[in-house]
């Protein structure tokens, strides 16, 4: 948990669109006009319908003149509950959240979401993408939270596909033979650290790590041409 996270955000589309041939590495072109966003919450329960959102965290990554992805910037926020939110005490016992901690800071879903968003949107046009796709770790679970959130606040520019998703559990599993993301980590070389363990930054930016190295991995096997790019 960082406390200056909670006082401000850090700093850290839609596929089929035909893109030209090109030489140069492009994350538009690598994902088929998708920009990887890899993101991670924290919640009251499982249910993204009557469980409390607390916890958000979105990494951007780019990539290099070689092909290679890298981590970018993360942006995370704590959330407030939404009014008569279930607050499940097995979750909560496990993620260690006191949604009334004074230090919070936490800012409403609209809020949150809004300015993640807006930083999303900024990356997609910059990178020449037409919409972001969710990375995550049993990534329907962030998903499904997400687009809960999304409805509750009525926000109408979500830039995140509604059902497409990469997930790492499966990633992993291929690459690795291990589907528990703090496995799957040591395979791949990656510190793991338990204590700071469901938090939604440290958990996005080690599934980050872990997503960028199995990309990698896999283009330097021969998967991945980087003077190969082809219309979506």
């Amino acid at each position: 948990m960082v406390d200056a996270v909670s006082a401000s955000c850090l700093l850290i589309g839609y596929a089929g669109q035909m893109h030209t041939y090109s030489s140069k590495p492009s994350i538009a072109h690598r994902f088929r006009g998708f920009l990887p966003v890899i993101v991670d919450v924290e919640t009251s329960g499982l249910d993204a319908k009557v469980n409390a959102l607390l916890e958000i965290a979105a990494v951007i990554v780019r990539m290099d003149g070689q092909g290679y992805l890298h981590t970018a910037r993360t942006l995370a926020h704590h959330v407030q509950p939404f009014p008569g939110a279930r607050l499940d005490q097995a979750s909560m016992a496990i993620n260690g959240i006191d949604p009334d901690h004074p230090f919070r800071f936490a800012v409403s879903e609209y809020e949150a979401l809004s300015t993640i968003f807006q930083s999303v949107r900024r990356e997609i046009r910059e990178t020449g993408c037409t919409r972001a796709i969710l990375v995550g770790h049993n990534a329907f679970f962030d998903l499904s939270f997400l687009n809960a959130a999304v409805g509750r606040s009525q926000i109408k520019r979500n830039p995140f596909h509604p059902f497409s998703s990469f997930d790492t559990v499966s990633l992993a599993g291929l690459m690795y033979g291990q589907t528990v993301l703090s496995r799957a980590l040591w395979e791949a070389g990656i510190s793991w650290n338990e204590r700071d363990a469901h938090s939604a930054i440290y958990d996005a930016e080690r599934t980050a790590e872990l997503f960028c190295q199995i990309v990698n991995r896999w283009k330097d096997m021969g998967g991945w041409e980087t003077g190969m790019n082809r219309p979506g």
